[in-house]
């Protein structure tokens, strides 16, 4: 006899900015063996500074947590906290009345490693006690207040997959670096899934959102599109990493200012350092300094993990029997490219599973 998936929603409250929690083991506390007849899990974020890292690539860290602290750190030195940008000027966010800009967490450091590790809004593992499953915080306290976060957890025992098809985006506005918000209503993405979702009666399921495998210079992230965030501070980023990092790392250089003839010579020593940890993390035995020379001159996409897809759950059924597509209040699916392409538009691939 088949059983219904189960749906938990668990509060975490971080105990430092940045904080990790292994979610499956909280789950254990609080549950006991409640999960324990069900095969896979679908875990969700709904915070745009605190999310998962997807489960091949948590196995490539050996499910460590050290290491993995280790890795998301590597990036933290990439994207300083309090490093003068933009997002984080609240003068200049018109969007906040003067209450809000009280309460605002200066965090753009954490947006960006967020985008920058390859962290995720929602991801699919396999449910197994040895394994922990991470949830990663990267601004969990802001004025000594800690803050409450969210994640759900479905479990689940089958999948089927439903739909398969093509979506197009257009991307002739803009700059060849630019971002766009998936979910204005002139993309019609949305409208999109909620139709499918209908067609196909999902109470319970998953949506991948995948770029076509034509598609280059792009990438998809889940996370806050705020102006200056989008089209300012991650933009520099992408545009030329090393740049960027001797213009915003300033945690990595040594008084560059004393010795200006060096300072790229500092860059280029702490970034043979940055891409030893990440290989180091990896347990991949390849000798860095054929790979640096690359690095140096290299796109965004070699150094920061810019994801080439995105998820969302679909659960919290209606009278219809339709499931919702969760997101937090600030999440947003975003594409980002980094070179414009020939065509007018960019091809998405959808799946959608039905999940039981």
């Amino acid at each position: 006899m088949s059983i219904e998936p189960l749906k938990i929603i668990m509060e975490l409250i971080p105990k430092a900015r940045f904080y990790i929690t292994n979610v499956s083991g909280r789950i254990s506390e609080q549950y006991g063996g409640l999960l324990q007849n069900y095969d896979r899990l679908l875990f969700c974020s709904l915070h745009t500074t605190a999310g998962y890292l997807e489960e091949g690539f948590c196995a490539k860290l050996g499910y460590n947590e050290g290491r993995l602290r280790e890795f998301i750190s590597s990036f933290q030195r990439i994207f300083p906290q309090n490093a003068g940008y933009l997002h984080d000027r609240l003068e200049l966010r018109n969007e906040l009345g003067d209450s809000q800009k009280e309460r605002e967490p200066l965090n753009a450091d954490s947006h960006l490693t967020f985008i920058g590790a390859g962290l995720e809004n929602c991801v699919a593992h396999v449910n197994e006690a040895d394994s922990p499953v991470c949830f990663v915080d990267l601004d969990g306290i802001y004025k000594k207040q800690h803050r409450s976060r969210r994640t759900i957890i479905l479990a689940y025992n089958k999948q089927e997959l439903v739909y398969h098809g093509n979506f197009c985006i257009s991307v002739t506005e803009g700059h060849s670096i630019n971002s766009f918000n998936l979910k204005n209503t002139k993309h019609g993405l949305f409208p999109h899934l909620n139709d499918l979702l209908y067609s196909y009666g999902i109470g319970n399921g998953l949506i991948e959102i995948r770029l076509g495998r034509e598609e280059q210079h792009a990438a998809l992230t889940v996370n806050e599109y705020e102006t200056l965030l989008m089209r300012n501070d991650l933009p520099n980023a992408i545009r030329d990493p090393l740049h960027y990092m001797i213009g915003r790392g300033k945690k990595l250089i040594q008084n560059p200012a004393s010795i200006p003839a060096k300072t790229k010579g500092y860059a280029v020593y702490d970034l043979i350092h940055f891409y030893n940890e990440i290989m180091n993390n990896l347990q991949i035995g390849r000798p860095v300094l054929e790979k640096i020379l690359p690095y140096l001159s290299a796109s965004a996409s070699r150094i920061f993990r810019l994801k080439r897809h995105m998820r969302f759950m679909v659960c919290g059924a209606d009278k219809s029997g339709t499931g919702h597509i969760i997101q937090g209040t600030y999440q947003n699916p975003i594409l980002l490219q980094y070179k414009r392409p020939d065509k007018e538009f960019r091809c998405l691939e959808i799946k959608l599973w039905k999940l039981d």
